[in-house]
């Protein structure tokens, strides 16, 4: 896989006002492409589970560009879980961590009370995420039953014009999706 690209400073402030305005992009990420938006809001989170024909009780995973973005997710845990999710970050494994305080909204926790979690060590991930001063819905890019898209042209041709950004960058090295991990437990889901 060729290394993942950084993005300009106009691609990047593109991509943060499609975010800020509600937008949903998509954006390459360690294995896949990724669907993403602003996880506080309700109408682009809806946008991203229509498109992917996403039940909202399966729950989307946060995206990070650093641990102080999620730090009022861990803040109310024991430091021992604390570190038990930090020693995975930043990389390509993804951490259930209670919600304690009910601080994600239900259309992305879903039916759980577990936030799905992954401070991202990708270019153009943290990049996103720095730039939009927040952590994003990731999900993959794909509707339901169908395999990820890879590449940029998959995504056209399973959103088209459906997509208010498609965010340039090429994908990590990563071949399989992200590890998801509870850490409360230590059961690896996948």
């Amino acid at each position: 896989m060729a290394k993942p690209l950084p993005l300009s400073d106009w691609h990047l402030d593109c991509a943060r006002r499609t975010l800020l305005d509600g937008g949903v992009i998509a954006y390459p990420t360690e294995a896949v492409w990724g669907l993403g938006c602003d996880p506080w809001d309700a109408l682009a989170v809806e946008r991203i589970l229509e498109l992917k024909q996403r039940p909202m009780e399966k729950g989307m995973i946060l995206v990070a560009a650093s641990v102080s973005q999620v730090r009022f997710l861990l803040d109310p845990l024991p430091p021992e879980l604390r570190r038990e999710a930090q020693q995975y970050w930043p990389g390509p494994v993804t951490c259930l961590i209670p919600d304690v305080h009910s601080q994600v909204p239900e259309w992305v926790r879903g039916k759980h009370r577990t936030i799905a979690v992954r401070v991202s060590a990708h270019p153009v991930v943290k990049a996103l995420c720095e730039t939009a001063g927040m952590p994003l819905v990731s999900t993959s890019c794909n509707p339901a039953g169908r395999q990820p898209a890879r590449s940029s042209w998959q995504v056209r041709r399973y959103f088209g014009d459906q997509l208010d950004r498609i965010v340039p960058g090429n994908l990590g090295g990563n071949r399989k999706p992200s590890r998801i991990i509870d850490i409360v437990t230590g059961q690896q889901l996948r």
